[in-house]
């Protein structure tokens, strides 16, 4: 459950951040005035905040600004990225000209970005580097050879029909166990293979080209007709997927089972065999979607074998291609980039190079990124602003009348055992077991996979790691983890627009402590609060007290329903939930805990602005976004969060103190009858 609208790939306790939040730390962050934080510059002033608030903070800056041709959309989370981004060229630069000795960090950074950037070797090799993998899916010729097949492409990082992976037993979070999931699909979702809307099935279209173009530089005698057979397989598969509002359903994607249960759930498939190919040494399962598995032991038994050969080939192709000669790439952006995501033209070659360095050295570059990067004093300033923000939800919990004491017991307690992480890990990966080398850039990432393939199998019958991060300390974004029932922020999102120091603090309350707030209330939101304390699967609610809290998620599903940022397409209430009580709650809770550390003081009127004003001007002004229309159709259907807009105007719609700071009243279009409100935390 993260923040931004980019997911993470991976993967100071509660009880110490009580009610802390001291006078002297209250003077200490309002001792004087300080300057705005507000990009004024970017309000349209034709608009009453009224009216439309995200517009009215947004509305210039919307007019002037542009989305970079390389990207899909633009607004505060880009711009950060781009500002980590730059620093981490910079470490890459000098790791290269460095050239350190063999086995440190330093070699290992340079020589994987210098086997990126050697264009000219890439393009001698051509597809030379995968051909042993191209000829161990051409040798398959029976379905009784697919569990070798599949554990192979898992090691790797190559797609096949279902994923498995390492994590924590959602009912026993004190336990690694192996799950297994859907999964398998070339486009992003299943609505791309399954809706009759003209854009999509041109996405259809685009895919098959771009299949046909992969296999046809791949050597393939009948790359076309294969093409439009991987694409039926692939829809075979969407059929019987479920879809991500059933798939984030935690009670129902719980369904542990023994190694014989599954294998009578999907008799057709050698599960033995593949997991014991995969060095998965496991007695159980927990089976995400049963109904899935089991559609796709038919799908499998039914599918000739060559098509199937094909369907891999594919996968193999496209996981590649970004690695391998000039064709390759374009085919890839042509359809990933410029059809998918709306991309006008490819990242430059630099801005690739340092992507794969952060997929796949991410934590190695993050150690070197905060040592130059992350002052200590921001650190420091962030663990105050969490006591406070902690010390208000409580007061928010209490504050609560639907909510019946027994409950609200539970719920303190879970408040008590967050987890805080801030700005970069206690224990940094140990890399020790990997070899890189300069000049082999897929032998690289061949080495990467087996290694983090062997790092995640060697978890299974060890103690739980809670010190790993799921994010790297560069990553522009936050999350809150439920299995280990924490909230962690990577050091490269605590920067202005989120974070300023000098900044006035309602403006910083509206941000980075909205940001805390948003993360906290993870914990409480409608899948989150099934999980208790200690991270465990868990109902602790009354029946009373979840059909109060059910009620109130349906008001707030139903309200982001209405909202349509393309014609013809809404806003997935239901897929959106979770992020959309994030911030609605996380917006109310932060607001709560400024006017705590105002301590009865009334802020000074800055730039004309009280400092209630201040605050949810700094809150809209975080949601600033523009989409490319491809973009944001991607987002709408796979993406948990709300577009920019609707995060910006959402909350503000339920808010009492927001009423009150801009004089909102009945007739204004931000107004909303008290009765119909959502309140949830």
């Amino acid at each position: 459950m993260t923040l931004g609208t980019t997911l993470p790939r991976a993967w100071l306790r509660g009880a110490a951040l009580g009610v802390a939040f001291t006078a002297a730390a209250a003077a200490q962050l309002g001792a004087q005035v300080k300057e705005l934080g507000v990009d004024t510059a970017g309000f349209d002033r034709s608009v009453r905040p009224q009216d439309d608030f995200y517009q009215f903070v947004n509305g210039n800056w919307a007019r002037t600004a542009q989305i970079p041709a390389d990207r899909g959309s633009f607004g505060a989370f880009v711009s950060l990225t781009d500002r980590s981004e730059a620093a981490v060229h910079q470490i890459l630069d000098q790791a290269v000209a460095a050239n350190g000795a063999r086995g440190s960090d330093t070699q290992k950074l340079g020589d994987l970005y210098a086997s990126f950037m050697d264009s000219a070797r890439v393009e001698q090799l051509g597809i030379t580097p995968i051909r042993p993998d191209l000829a161990r899916i051409r040798a398959v010729n029976s379905a009784a050879q697919y569990p070798a097949l599949f554990a192979a492409a898992a090691k790797t990082g190559v797609g096949y029909p279902f994923g498995v992976g390492v994590m924590q037993d959602a009912k026993q979070s004190d336990r690694y166990t192996v799950y297994v999931r859907q999964g398998g699909l070339g486009l992003p979702d299943r609505d791309y293979y399954l809706s009759s809307d003209a854009r999509l099935q041109q996405a259809r279209d685009a895919y098959v080209t771009y299949m046909e173009t992969l296999l046809r530089l791949a050597g393939e005698p009948d790359a076309a007709g294969s093409a439009r057979r991987v694409l039926a397989f692939e829809t075979q598969l969407a059929q019987r997927q479920w879809d991500r509002v059933r798939s984030r359903n935690r009670d129902l994607t719980y369904n542990k089972m023994s190694i014989a249960d599954l294998q009578k759930l999907a008799p057709r498939f050698g599960w033995t065999q593949y997991l014991g190919a995969a060095g998965l040494n496991t007695p159980e399962v927990i089976v995400s979607a049963p109904s899935y598995i089991a559609g796709l032991d038919s799908v499998l038994a039914a599918a000739p074998v060559a098509d199937v050969k094909a369907y891999m080939l594919v996968r193999l192709l496209d996981n590649s291609a970004e690695f391998l000669s000039t064709p390759f790439q374009n085919a890839q952006f042509q359809f990933r980039g410029r059809t998918l995501a709306g991309l006008q033209q490819q990242r430059p070659r630099w801005k690739r190079g340092v992507g794969l360095v952060q997929r796949g050295l991410g934590m190695m570059l993050g150690r070197a990124y905060v040592e130059q990067n992350f002052p200590a004093e921001n650190k420091a300033a962030m663990e105050r602003l969490v006591q406070n923000l902690m010390a208000a939800f409580g007061q928010g919990i209490d504050s609560l009348s639907w909510m019946s004491p027994e409950t609200k017991a539970q719920a303190h307690d879970k408040l008590s055992h967050i987890t805080v992480k801030i700005g970069y890990p206690d224990k940094w990966q140990d890399y020790s077991a990997l070899q890189v080398a300069r000049g082999d850039l897929v032998g690289n990432l061949r080495a990467i996979g087996a290694y983090e393939w062997n790092r995640m199998t060697a978890r299974l019958g060890q103690p739980v790691d809670r010190t790993e991060w799921g994010m790297t300390p560069q990553t522009v974004n936050a999350y809150y983890n439920s299995t280990n029932n924490e909230i962690v922020f990577p050091a490269a999102i605590l920067q202005p627009p989120f974070f300023n120091p000098n900044a006035d603090d309602a403006v910083n309350y509206g941000g980075i402590v909205a940001v805390i707030g948003h993360e906290v209330s993870h914990a409480f939101d409608d899948q989150g609060r099934k999980s208790d304390g200690a991270g465990n699967l868990r109902d602790w609610w009354t029946a009373s007290d979840a059909s109060a809290f059910q009620q109130r998620a349906d008001a707030l599903s139903a309200q982001y329903d209405a909202y349509v940022p393309l014609e013809g397409m809404h806003v997935n209430g239901k897929l959106t939930l979770g992020e959309n009580i994030g911030d609605l709650s996380g917006l109310a809770v932060a607001y709560r805990a400024y006017r705590n550390s105002l301590q009865g003081r009334e802020a000074p009127v800055i730039g004309g602005f009280t400092g209630d004003q201040r605050f949810f001007l700094g809150w809209a002004q975080v949601w600033r976004t523009l989409y490319r229309d491809a973009s944001l159709r991607n987002q709408l259907l796979t993406d948990p969060h709300s577009p920019g807009q609707f995060r910006g105007n959402g909350p503000l719609v339920n808010n009492a103190a927001f009423y009150r700071a801009f004089g909102v009243k009945e007739g204004d279009k931000m107004y909303r009858p008290e009765a119909d409100r959502v309140v949830i935390w």
